[in-house]
């Protein structure tokens, strides 16, 4: 650095403030091939970044010295300096290299003279190469040269880096943005509101363990209002992808449900349909599906999801109802079976999916079903819906402590009143 020139020192003082003044990533890179030229003189220019994935460096910017693009750079370039700067860190200056490297074809075949190489570096790692030469002149490049690339390198180093992390987190913003997007979308498919049936009180709670979920519910009045469908399912995947699938089936249940006439024959419809429509996609959806009478019979069946809880208000017993079948978009043969329940005024039906009972805290312990069936037997006979998924919610969040959830948590509780 000690022997580069007053003129070069202002130069490198130039493009070092212009580097600095820039973070749009293809606006510093081409401003460093440019300058390159300028300051060496050179006749063709190169700047090639690490992709880490394949461990090979990629050009991003060829130069003539009329600052045109060259096409196909890879073929116009001596590999041989190339790796030699690549596997030793330290750059390379040659000013007659035809005698240096006549047994190196790229430089005999370009009629290559003068090359210089340096690497780029940030922290004491190589990201990137600089890589400039001339096919006319021998001699053009000199040690001056060489420290001033050097150096150069150097600063548009941390240039490129702070360039490419920024670049990294306009990007990692955006997406965040387009997933608070899709959250609020999502939760916009999931009813706030929904009508119920006279004679019932139902509340419900949806909680994405990541920006979107697989979860869902639903309830819906059937028959012209005669009846009540409530539906609870769990997407297979997570994020983004079990997100659309999730819409789509709370979407065909709802449809099917208001053409068949049973509920089995709602899901046999729901999983033909899912099938059918997405024949590559390989995901699958537990699923239970509950239609409510106004004299308190419930018609329940279960697609392979969690068992639910019901609490019966005569005695205050709990029992978990049976699973049976196989979740949707698995099978063409879907076998269910649906069972009748006939429910008493202040009997509960809890149904959930496993980020409620499999939620666990700091030594890995779950929540699990029979912690689950004690908040229920201890709070179902004073409370309403509302107020006992409450505290379901809460006794989950106390148990979790700070650990935070791996899975989504959604619960619908149905109280027949009988009013």
């Amino acid at each position: 650095m000690n022997n580069i020139s007053f003129e070069h020192l202002s130069t490198l003082y130039e493009i070092t403030r212009k580097l600095n003044s820039s973070l749009d990533l293809d606006e510093v890179l081409h401003y460093v091939m440019d300058r390159v030229i300028d300051v060496t003189g050179a006749e063709r220019g190169f700047l090639m970044l690490l992709d880490e994935k394949t461990n090979e460096f990629a050009f991003q910017v060829a130069r003539g010295i009329d600052r045109t693009h060259i096409d196909q750079p890879q073929f116009k370039v001596s590999r041989t300096i190339i790796r030699q700067v690549q596997e030793t860190g330290r750059p390379i200056l040659t000013d007659n290299a035809q005698q240096l490297y006549s047994s190196t074809e790229s430089v005999v075949l370009m009629a290559l003279r003068s090359i210089m190489c340096v690497p780029v570096t940030v922290r004491e790692k190589t990201i990137g190469l600089v890589y400039v030469d001339n096919r006319t002149h021998i001699g053009i490049f000199d040690e001056d040269h060489l420290q001033l690339l050097s150096a150069f390198a150097s600063q548009a180093g941390t240039a490129i880096e702070n360039a490419r992390l920024y670049q990294i987190a306009i990007e990692q913003g955006r997406m965040q943005r387009e997933l608070e997007m899709a959250q609020t979308i999502q939760r916009g498919l999931l009813p706030v509101e929904f009508p119920v049936l006279a004679g019932y009180d139902v509340a419900v709670y949806w909680q994405s363990a990541r920006e979107v979920a697989g979860d869902f519910y639903d309830c819906f009045l059937l028959d012209e209002g005669e009846k009540m469908g409530v539906v609870i399912g769990d997407v297979s995947d997570k994020g983004a992808p079990a997100a659309i699938f999730m819409a789509m089936v709370r979407s065909l249940i709802r449809g099917s449900a208001a053409q068949a006439h049973n509920p089995e024959e709602v899901l046999k419809l729901t999983n033909r349909l899912i099938l059918t429509d997405t024949s590559i996609v390989e995901m699958f959806v537990t699923v239970y599906y509950a239609v409510f009478e106004p004299d308190g019979i419930a018609q329940c069946i279960n697609s392979g999801h969690n068992l639910p809880l019901l609490w019966r208000a005569r005695d205050g017993s709990v029992e978990f109802l049976p699973r049976g079948g196989h979740p949707l978009g698995w099978f063409e043969d879907l076998p269910l079976q649906t069972l009748t329940y006939q429910l008493e005024p202040g009997d509960v039906l809890v149904l959930y999916t496993d980020g409620v009972t499999e939620a666990e805290n700091n030594v890995e312990d779950c929540f699990g079903e029979e912690r689950l069936a004690d908040v229920v037997q201890q709070a179902a006979r004073n409370s309403t819906a509302q107020q006992l998924i409450d505290l379901i919610d809460r006794s989950v969040r106390g148990f979790m402590g700070t650990t935070p959830p791996f899975d989504d948590r959604t619960m619908v509780i149905v109280r027949y009143t009988g009013a």
